[in-house]
């Protein structure tokens, strides 16, 4: 486990959607070997360095509660169906009231998560600090947030867009991660 950061570090799992192209909410997929996806999440961020992780529910709520490990807050996205944004928005609603100068957004839809990636964003952590995972120069996932952005990001979101126009826009520092894992989502079965 990596050294705990200066700063508080919050992580936050975006697993609202209703998972169309994949045939079901990504909130209750699993593994071959049988482990929820939302489990795999909250272990890379929380061994990456989050000191807290909250997970944005929406389709298939009820379910996925049961999947999401003992320790971390829950938020319930009610208009999930209107796109990411939604769960961005809510996810950063919940966390404001919580200790984190920053935050670790990720899909559920990332499995292989690696906590050194995790940890490789956080060393970039500040109130102000902006930055983003990249594979061989390509954006993926974590992304990092400061709390003096996630009011203006939650403005700026909408539909199933997510930060990363924001994070264009802002200049968001680029943290290559491809030495650490592949970066892929998983949109399909």
């Amino acid at each position: 486990m990596p050294a705990e950061p200066a700063v508080a570090v919050s992580g936050l799992v975006l697993a609202a959607g209703a998972g169309r192209r994949f045939g079901g909410p990504k909130a209750l997929a699993r593994t071959p070997a049988g482990a929820p996806w939302l489990a795999l999440a909250v272990r890379a961020l929380r061994e990456g360095g989050c000191r807290d992780v909250t997970v944005a529910l929406g389709a298939g709520a009820d379910a996925a509660e049961e999947l999401v490990p003992d320790g971390v807050a829950i938020v319930r996205v009610a208009d999930w169906a209107s796109g990411m944004a939604a769960s961005l928005r809510a996810g950063l609603g919940a966390l404001a009231s919580g200790p984190g100068v920053a935050a670790v957004v990720v899909p559920v839809d990332t499995p292989e998560l690696v906590p050194a990636a995790v940890a490789r964003l956080i060393r970039h952590a500040g109130a102000d600090a902006l930055a983003q995972a990249v594979y061989d120069g390509v954006p993926g996932h974590p992304v990092l947030l400061g709390r003096a952005h996630w009011s203006a990001l939650a403005s700026a979101v909408r539909g199933d867009v997510g930060a990363r126009p924001y994070l264009i826009a802002q200049d968001a520092t680029l943290v290559e991660c491809a030495d650490l894992w592949s970066g892929a989502d998983h949109d399909v079965r």
